[in-house]
This record gives C-alpha cells, structure tokens and sequence, in this order.
C-alpha cells in the first residue's frame, strides 16, 4: 500500500521532489511517484486521481513550476488532502508557481509550501503529519525526527 501520491508537472521537478521522497524513505514510507501534467494529460490525470484511494492513497503531494495547476487539478478530483510545492522557475523564481498553488478558490483548497527544495522537505512531513494523526508509528517517528532537530539547536554555543 502506498499512502502517499507524489504527482510532478515534469521530470524537470525531479530535482526537487527528490527532497520529499528522501525524507519519506527516512520514515520508511515508499511513495507512488508520477509524471502527469494537468495541461498535457488532463484525462490520465483525473483517471489516476480518480481511482487512487482503491490503491490507498490517502494524501496526495503535488510538484509544478509556472501555472502550476496540478495541485488544484488534483484537489478538484479529489476529497483527500492535496498538499502544492511549487517549483522554482527561471522567469519568476516561483513566484508564479507559488500564486497558481495557494490562490485556489473557495472549496478546493490545497495546503500550498514555501517555493522550492524547503517545500518539498515540509510536504512530505505535512504528509507525515497527516498520516501520524491514525499512525502511531509515524506519529512516533515525528515526534523523535522534531527532537533531533531539537536537541541540534540546543546545542549550538556562540562565542561572541
């Protein structure tokens, strides 16, 4: 069962989705991973979003650059969360990205991250947080992963 959906516009966001599958694999949760454009291949996109929670998917993370309708695409065929990284472009350094995933209209919302490689490391721990709310074991493994990061700040002196 793979509970979490990760949907990129583009191989092109390959690079910064990376950082959401490798903090999942630190939790030792395997993601579905696709490519599907919600210009290019609306249809497949709806169908596979569609047919998702049969295969049990429970939150979907969604990847994309310009536009960036994916995100909204996937919440208007959905009930599940939807959680939007945009990927920073070239042009407006995702800027563009960052207005098409968070001004989605009332009623499809999608919980949109910070521009980039930060966004996509809190989409997979905003998945995580989701999933933690009826698995105790993640939730465990949240709680120890933000004590870590925890007990690294406590420690750091300044000489001044």
């Amino acid at each position: 069962m793979k509970a979490i959906s990760i949907i990129m516009g583009s191989d092109s966001d390959l690079e910064t989705v990376r950082e959401t599958v490798n903090v999942l694999k630190e939790f030792k949760v395997m993601p579905e991973v696709k490519v599907l454009s919600a210009h290019r291949t609306p249809k497949e996109l709806a169908a596979y979003v569609e047919a998702a929670p049969k295969r049990g998917v429970k939150v979907f993370i969604c990847a994309a650059g310009g536009s960036a309708a994916l995100s909204g695409v996937v919440a208007a065929h959905t009930t599940l969360p939807v959680i939007g990284i945009p990927i920073e472009t070239k042009s407006l350094r995702g800027l563009d990205s960052l207005l098409s995933t968070a001004q989605m209209p009332g009623g499809i919302p999608v919980a949109s991250m910070a521009i980039g490689k930060a966004g996509a490391k809190n989409a997979a721990i905003f998945a995580l947080e989701i999933l933690g709310i009826t698995d105790n074991d993640i939730k465990a493994k949240l709680l120890a992963y933000k004590g870590k990061m925890r007990a690294k700040i406590k420690k750091i002196k300044l000489k001044v």
